[in-house]
């Protein structure tokens, strides 16, 4: 392990405009995280970068950022197990609003927009709402979603049409689609099955390749567009029953 890390920082001026690079040095240490060195490179006055963190241990989503090419999250992500220089970014196919961070209220809209909840938690009843261990698998990797936004960073298809509903918001609709107490599926299935929706997918998968909980928001698309076409079809006949 070399004494010192090399790390290479995207900036950004809102002020002026101003886009560059500046390279730190970082004292080693096989425990430091991306985060970490933002940190030091920033208490040692050696800059003032901007950036977002929250939990430090990979829940909250918060610190995003592009590390040698790649969305990661900078608390989760070593030093010791990257090529050097370490070259860190702003998050991809969003505004930059100061440096490393990112305005994500696009993405934050889709998932909105997934309605992403129940109608039992409203529900007058007093009576448990319960679920059976197989019922809870069928659901548990999708509710695993920590809204990072590395998918729509990683998504050439949302990077090229701001309208696409994106992955994360797919996913988040599958899990409330398939929870067994749900009761507005259909109204859900309006909205993911637009033309902005799932079918804008073209299937690349790199959104699954960075999310950080193993969503998998590839597949769950995949499957939600089988749902798609049950949900078009079934539509299609009640409209003609009328």
């Amino acid at each position: 392990m070399p004494k010192n890390f090399s790390i290479k920082i995207k900036r950004y001026d809102p002020g002026t405009g101003k886009i560059w690079f500046e390279t730190h040095k970082v004292p080693a240490d096989p425990k430091l995280t991306i985060l970490d060195a933002v940190r030091a490179i920033n208490e040692g006055k050696q800059a003032s970068v901007s950036h977002r963190s929250s939990c430090q241990m990979g829940i909250c989503g918060s610190c995003g950022a592009i590390v040698n090419g790649k969305p990661v999250l900078m608390c989760s992500t070593f030093c010791k197990d990257l090529k050097t220089p370490i070259t860190i970014e702003p998050l991809k196919n969003f505004p930059i609003v100061k440096d490393l961070v990112v305005d994500t209220d696009n993405a934050m809209d889709k998932m909105r927009e997934a309605l992403p909840y129940t109608t039992y938690a409203t529900s007058k009843s007093k009576s448990a709402s319960k679920q059976t261990p197989r019922q809870l698998n069928r659901i548990k990797e999708t509710s695993q979603c920590i809204k990072c936004m590395l998918c729509y960073s990683a998504c050439p298809i949302f990077g090229l049409d701001k309208e696409f509903i994106g992955p994360a918001a797919i996913a988040t609709g599958w899990r409330y689609n398939k929870d067994t107490r749900d009761k507005i599926t259909n109204k859900r299935m309006d909205s993911l099955t637009s033309k902005d929706g799932v079918w804008k997918c073209s299937f690349i998968g790199e959104c699954s390749n960075v999310c950080p909980k193993s969503v998998d928001p590839a597949g769950a698309i995949q499957k939600m567009k089988v749902m798609g076409v049950l949900h078009s079809a079934k539509s299609i006949v009640k409209r003609k029953k009328k």
